[in-house]
C-alpha cells in the first residue's frame, strides 16, 4: 500500500470527519467530545493551519489525517500543536508516523519553531512509542489530566520538539 499526503480539500470532508468522529466516540485520545458534522467539519477542518491527508494510492481512499495549528499566540505564537488520526481498518500500517513526519515539515515550512503536544494521554502506548522514536522530549506528567469515557482520569504526558 502506498500513502501519499496531500493538503484537504472540501470534497474530503465525509470521510474526514468519519475518521475524526471514530477517535472522539473512542473517547480515549481527543479532548472533544462533540462529533464533527460535514458542515462543522469542513469548516474546522479548513480554519486549521494546515490539515494533510493521507490517501491510499492503491485505491486513493481516505485512510487518515491530521490538523496542524497555533499552539498560542503572541509571544508563543511560533509554537504549534496538531492531531493525528488514522482510520480504524489502517491502524498498525504506519501511517501515523507518516502523518507525524508530514506534520513536522509542514511546521517548519509554515514557520513554526517548535511542535508541542499538551495531551499524550498516558495509556496510549502506540503514540508514546512514535514520538519517542521520532525524537520528541517529555516535559514530565500531569496526574489525571483525561477523562476517560467511564469516568476514571488517566495521566497525560505533553511533549515537544525542536523543529
Amino acid at each position: 500500500m502506498g500513502i501519499v499526503i496531500r493538503e484537504y480539500q472540501t470534497e474530503d470532508v465525509t470521510a474526514a470527519i468519519t475518521i475524526w468522529n471514530q477517535v472522539v466516540e473512542d473517547g480515549v485520545a481527543f479532548p472533544q467530545e462533540e462529533n464533527l458534522t460535514e458542515e462543522t467539519g469542513d469548516a474546522f477542518f479548513k480554519e486549521q493551519t494546515y490539515t494533510g491527508i493521507a490517501v491510499n494510492t492503491d485505491n486513493n481512499e481516505i485512510v487518515g489525517l491530521y490538523i496542524l495549528h497555533p499552539n498560542n499566540v503572541g509571544r508563543c505564537g511560533h509554537i504549534c500543536n496538531a492531531s493525528y488520526t488514522v482510520r480504524r481498518d489502517f491502524r498498525g500500517e504506519h501511517i501515523g508516523e507518516k502523518l507525524v513526519l508530514d506534520c513536522l515539515a509542514q511546521a517548519k515550512e509554515k514557520g513554526f519553531r517548535v511542535m508541542q503536544f499538551n495531551a499524550v494521554v498516558a495509556n496510549n502506548t502506540h503514540a508514546l512509542h512514535l514520538y519517542e522514536r521520532i525524537g520528541f522530549t517529555r516535559l514530565g506528567v500531569i496526574p489525571q489530566g483525561f477523562r476517560m469515557p467511564d469516568g476514571h482520569y488517566e495521566d497525560i504526558i505533553p511533549h515537544y520538539y525542536v523543529l
